[in-house]
């Protein structure tokens, strides 16, 4: 188990910065106004019989100005280079060179996108009987552009970042689905919490509107189909609906950020994260119940923010969970965003923060009663992250006293 939690002497860690751009909108305004509404953006019919949350046009040249990098970026790259964009933006340090040449990154990603045409016409041929030793290195070499082949490497949209944005410091990328996220966070808290970094750029991004990625997830009978439903609707129409969405923040300790005079949307005061075997029901309950146990005494108004997937066993076992603290308003972010992979859980922590910066939490979008209504405003909000099979993870958010 690994864990980063507040001590005392340590550094306290604000967030000072947010950039979404996801299935709702972009930025905060649009995201914020679309939970109010309870709206969800879902296509049905585009990968049938398949569900995704596509993401909302957005103008790329608005964070991306160059056309040559936008070009080389696969759709995922432009996805989370314009959040982190966006996030910049919210703290107030775009453009600002001294600041952006120390600025620490973690990245949470996947791999790269594959050529779609390609990869048919390379079937296609081989189903005609075009299957000679060596056929598909030599049609690989020709038909795929040199660029695809680096696309692969998930530490790209880091890189993409630092170039668009003139980002010089140090920058780590984590793979491994949605515990990646969690990780990426847990490593931020820690570096600044410890006095080791002063401000960070920390987040993922996911394009889940890729065949390719449908049919890898429908092997292991993951994908919702047919009929949308919430995720706690899903118990016997189990599955995640993919989401496209980037999600950034920016971390600051507290002493950097009055020093410039950043206003603060809330503290992140622990981030922990475990990988349980799940060899037999429970073991992932139980790792969660021990991650509960890891967070800082919670002792305010507070609410859990989840990134139940809606596939199973995973998504009972959490809701299991969640019913040793009824007490607390839940709300699950894949029936509002889809299911985001690596970018679920900055993009809860996001949505904890602008809920306590705006003094209430966003309303259920339920229909199983799982979820209940809220009265006033959130000074704590735990945020729950269970991998569809694999990897936990646990963060607590607060308000600043």
């Amino acid at each position: 188990m690994t864990d980063t939690a507040s001590k005392p002497g340590q550094t306290e860690v604000w967030i000072t910065g947010i950039g979404l751009a996801t299935s709702l909108g972009e930025g905060l305004d649009a995201n914020w106004a679309a939970l109010q509404e309870k709206r969800t953006n879902v296509d049905e019919k585009g990968f049938a019989p398949f569900i995704v949350h596509p993401l909302m046009p957005v103008s790329f040249d608005s964070q991306i100005p160059k056309k040559g990098d936008q070009r080389q970026m696969e759709a995922w790259q432009r996805i989370g280079v314009y959040a982190a964009g966006l996030a910049l933006d919210s703290a107030g340090i775009k453009g600002n060179k001294d600041i952006l040449s120390k600025i620490d990154m973690v990245v949470a990603a996947g791999g790269g996108e594959r050529d779609l045409n390609v990869d048919t016409g390379v079937l296609n041929a081989e189903a005609k009987g075009a299957n000679a030793p060596g056929f598909l290195n030599e049609r690989l070499m020709s038909d795929l552009r040199p660029t695809l082949f680096l696309a692969q490497l998930s530490n790209l949209l880091a890189g993409n970042i630092a170039i668009v944005n003139g980002l010089g410091g140090t920058s780590r990328t984590f793979m491994g689905e949605e515990v990646a996220g969690a990780d990426a966070l847990r490593i931020a808290l820690s570096r600044i919490a410890s006095g080791e970094s002063d401000i960070a750029l920390v987040g993922g991004s996911h394009n889940g509107e890729r065949k390719d990625l449908l049919v890898l997830y429908e092997f292991g009978d993951f994908n919702l189909k047919d009929k949308f439903a919430p995720v706690w609707a899903r118990k016997d129409h189990a599955g995640f609906a993919l989401g496209s969405a980037g999600a950034f923040l920016v971390l600051e300790s507290k002493a950097h950020a009055e020093a410039r005079g950043a206003k603060p949307y809330a503290k992140l005061s622990s981030v922990v994260t475990d990988l349980a075997r799940r060899k037999q029901s429970g073991d992932m309950k139980a790792t969660l119940d021990k991650l509960w146990d890891k967070l800082p005494k919670r002792d305010g108004k507070g609410a859990i923010i989840s990134g139940a997937t809606g596939a199973e066993p995973a998504t009972s076992e959490e809701r299991d969970f969640l019913k040793k603290h009824a007490d607390f308003p839940v709300r699950a972010t894949g029936t509002m965003f889809g299911h985001t992979m690596e970018t679920q859980f900055p993009l809860g922590i996001a949505l904890a923060a602008l809920s306590i910066s705006r003094g209430a939490l966003f309303p259920p979008n339920d229909s199983t009663g799982t979820e209940i209504e809220m009265q006033g405003a959130p000074t704590q909000i735990v945020v729950v992250g269970a991998g569809h099979w694999r990897g936990e993870g646990m963060a607590l958010v607060e308000a600043i006293s």
